[in-house]
């Protein structure tokens, strides 16, 4: 997405992608670098998996081709489960998504439907009830989040090492544990969100912060509330107007959507910065838990990694978040909004993390599908 005024060469100057801010205007190549249909990712996405997952060019292209068979059977392997659903997750191991089940009456429809199966303790209905039950606590700032972890069997609820000793970190695991199975996990710091102050140049800026555009939407883009409120003026990186946030929330949920006008418009594509080759999304199809998945950044460039968990509650200083994606891809500051894909399918909008791309750490997303059905939006797809 540019002005256009400030076009250059061809649509290079025109994509409306998930990336972060950079000193000055991003170099994007063209969309006739994208990737052909019948290619499963561009060679960048391909490159940053080889990288950040210690995978060949070939076992990117299978995971991804394994990844997009799992999704496929997800909702009819659910199906088949019914009442005995226990959760899914793709096994990276096996290439096939696993489906768990409390009723082994259930396991030969599951097996059917093209998934692997396995016995668990507990529905996801019930680790469900479990996890809503914690959500309804008052959490101090030492727990920085809890999820669903259908593998496990239990919510797992994540506490600041540092905090872990803390009478209100204990007293708050004691009345978890009443809500039903617990598992508590240490980490090294607590989640912040990962937009940043002005420093100049592209995606966008609101007031004193930069954050990223995610994906293109007709009539605009998605990035994170936390970035602005509704009615705040965006600004390009020629500082140019683009248009304002027609809607915002955080925190609760962190989402949001941008108008573009001004001679502004979108394109269906995430950026590759110049250097990874560029990505057309193809659509929005929810990738299960274990699938592969990257994130575009102009403060960190392309990261790869897993979807770890779904439907995560994290508590931010500013407040909680629910129905978050959590993944252990870096990001860092000027990264918020931007977007994350697996394959050529939207993901999300990055909200916020721990960590950095030189130690390493998690990263959260607010899921697109949520935000596109909250707003009424459409997805720009190719």
């Amino acid at each position: 997405m540019r002005h256009l005024n400030t076009l250059r060469v061809g649509l290079s100057a025109l994509l409306v992608v998930g990336a972060w801010a950079t000193i000055g205007p991003a170099s994007a190549s063209t969309v006739d670098d994208a990737p052909a249909a019948s290619q499963p990712a561009s060679a960048g996405l391909l490159a940053a998996m080889t990288k950040d997952l210690g995978l060949t060019p070939a076992q990117a292209k299978a995971r991804i081709a394994a990844e997009k068979t799992a999704t496929a059977q997800e909702p009819a392997a659910r199906r088949a489960a019914g009442a005995s659903y226990g959760g899914s997750w793709f096994d990276a191991g096996t290439g096939k998504l696993t489906v768990g089940v409390t009723d082994a009456k259930a396991a030969a429809a599951v097996r059917a439907a093209g998934a692997d199966v396995k016995l668990v303790a507990h529905t996801q209905r019930a680790l469900d009830r479990t996890k809503s039950g914690i959500d309804a606590l008052d959490a101090p700032d030492g727990v920085t989040s809890w999820h669903v972890d259908a593998k496990a069997g239990s919510v797992v609820v994540d506490v600041a090492a540092a905090s872990a000793k803390d009478d209100e970190v204990r007293s708050f695991l004691t009345r978890a544990r009443h809500e039903g199975p617990v598992t508590v996990r240490q980490v090294a710091q607590a989640p912040k969100t990962l937009s940043a102050g002005t420093v100049g140049g592209d995606p966008y800026y609101t007031g004193n912060v930069r954050c990223s555009i995610g994906f293109s939407v007709y009539g605009g883009f998605v990035t994170a509330g936390h970035c602005s409120q509704a009615g705040a003026a965006v600004r390009g990186w020629d500082g140019s107007a683009i248009g304002n946030f027609q809607g915002s929330t955080f925190p609760g949920d962190d989402y949001a959507w941008v108008n573009v006008a001004n001679g502004w418009w979108t394109v269906p594509v995430v950026l590759g910065w110049g250097t990874v080759s560029d990505q057309l999304v193809r659509g929005s199809a929810e990738a299960p838990i274990g699938a592969s998945i990257c994130r575009s950044g102009s403060t960190t460039h392309w990261h790869c990694g897993t979807v770890l968990a779904k439907n995560e509650t994290v508590n931010y200083s500013q407040g909680a978040v629910y129905q978050m994606t959590k993944t252990n891809v870096c990001a860092e500051g000027g990264d918020s909004g931007g977007s994350f894909i697996s394959g050529d399918q939207a993901q999300g909008v990055t909200s916020g993390g721990w960590g950095n791309c030189s130690t390493g750490g998690e990263t959260w997303y607010q899921p697109i599908n949520e935000i596109l059905n909250r707003y009424g939006l459409t997805l720009h797809t190719a």
